[in-house]
């Protein structure tokens, strides 16, 4: 009875993982796709994606949630990357001083998330989300009307004609794939970019070693009970700022990585989407809303683009229409999100309903 009860639970805890594999199992044979190429679209996915996955563990570590704000470290990523772009700096330093450039915004940003966050304790993901929409109207204010006018831009090829405010589409054809290419290798006709899942592994490592830091194990015990790890006097609200600082700078860094791989920064809408999509794929890998772990990044990649790129050609292949894989890939992202909430949230008053009967039988016992 008891091993039935455990394979149910890991059963119920993975479910949204064999969803989605169920998925994609589905829609491969109908899509038509040779190996070789979903092979290369899921590797150059990996290295583009996975360090902003990533960011995501810390805030979830001290109990945080997932942190839809992280989305302000990715408008610092793109403002280093356009003010980068108008000094004409290119190739790896670019990228490098790009990353520089965001690190204090992202500092300042994650700060400011951090402190409204502690005000919304238990509210965490609404509130970074909303934050998130609060800081993109900043961001929009910044790149439309600052930029040129107040803050100097130089070049007119990312000027919009009118003098002032940054064109749609910002070109990195100088930096694109350069941290990619840095050291090439092609294993039968896969394209690996070995650099950049160098230092994906480097952050991976960082993390684990991380966690058991006195800083990582104060963030664990805030992430476990806050009374218990104020009584062990830990500073709760600076434990859980340093987290959403951590994550966010993270996610800076992680977006000019992201962008160098797609060579163009789509000015106004980059950064808009990137939190959902991050957020999407690390539920997929089996993470939920106070756990998760380095394997559930690398499998939510693999699942969710792997089903990014064969859902649009199945729909093509069933229905005639591209569109309806486009409709149904945004709409499995945002419904993976609910389930997984709604999952988490039922788990969680069903714990706490077992441990309320269980305290109840044993005062009854006791009588």
């Amino acid at each position: 009875m008891n091993k039935k009860t455990n394979i149910v639970g890991l059963l119920q805890r993975s479910s949204v993982p064999i969803m989605f594999v169920i998925i994609c199992a589905l829609c491969i044979p109908i899509a038509g796709l040779s190996p070789s190429y979903l092979i290369n679209e899921i590797v150059t996915r990996m290295g583009r994606n996975s360090f902003l996955i990533l960011s995501l563990l810390v805030p979830i570590m001290a109990g945080m949630g997932l942190n839809f704000g992280m989305t302000l470290g990715a408008m610092a990523g793109e403002i280093g990357l356009i003010l980068v772009s108008d000094w004409q700096i290119v190739g790896i330093p670019g990228m490098v001083l790009a990353m520089i450039i965001s690190v204090p915004n992202s500092v300042l940003l994650g700060f400011f998330c951090g402190k409204i966050l502690n005000m919304a304790k238990g509210r965490e993901m609404i509130t970074s989300y909303i934050i998130s929409y609060f800081m993109n109207g900043v961001y929009q204010l910044v790149v439309l009307y600052l930029m040129g006018s107040i803050i100097p831009i130089a070049h007119t090829s990312i000027k919009l004609p009118r003098g002032y405010g940054i064109r749609n589409t910002v070109s990195l054809l100088s930096m694109r794939q350069k941290l990619d290419n840095l050291i090439p290798l092609t294993i039968r006709g896969v394209k690996i970019p070995v650099m950049t899942f160098i230092i994906i592994a480097l952050l991976c490592l960082v993390i684990i070693w991380f966690r058991r830091t006195k800083l990582g194990q104060d963030m664990r015990a805030v992430g476990q009970d806050l009374e218990v790890a104020r009584d062990a006097g830990i500073n709760v609200e600076r434990t859980r700022i340093l987290s959403v600082i951590i994550s966010t700078v993270l996610a800076g860094i992680g977006m000019v990585i992201y962008l160098q791989n797609m060579g163009n920064i789509a000015t106004y809408s980059s950064h808009s989407q990137i939190g959902m999509f991050c957020i999407a794929a690390l539920l997929v890998g089996g993470a939920s809303v106070d756990k998760a772990s380095i394997g559930n990044v690398f499998l939510g990649v693999v699942l969710f683009h792997l089903m990014f790129i064969v859902a649009p050609r199945a729909g093509a292949y069933i229905t005639g229409d591209s569109m309806i894989g486009e409709y149904f890939r945004v709409f499995v992202s945002y419904a993976v999100i609910t389930v997984a909430l709604i999952m988490y949230e039922t788990n969680k008053r069903r714990a706490k309903s077992l441990a309320g009967a269980q305290l109840a039988a044993e005062q009854e016992a006791q009588k």
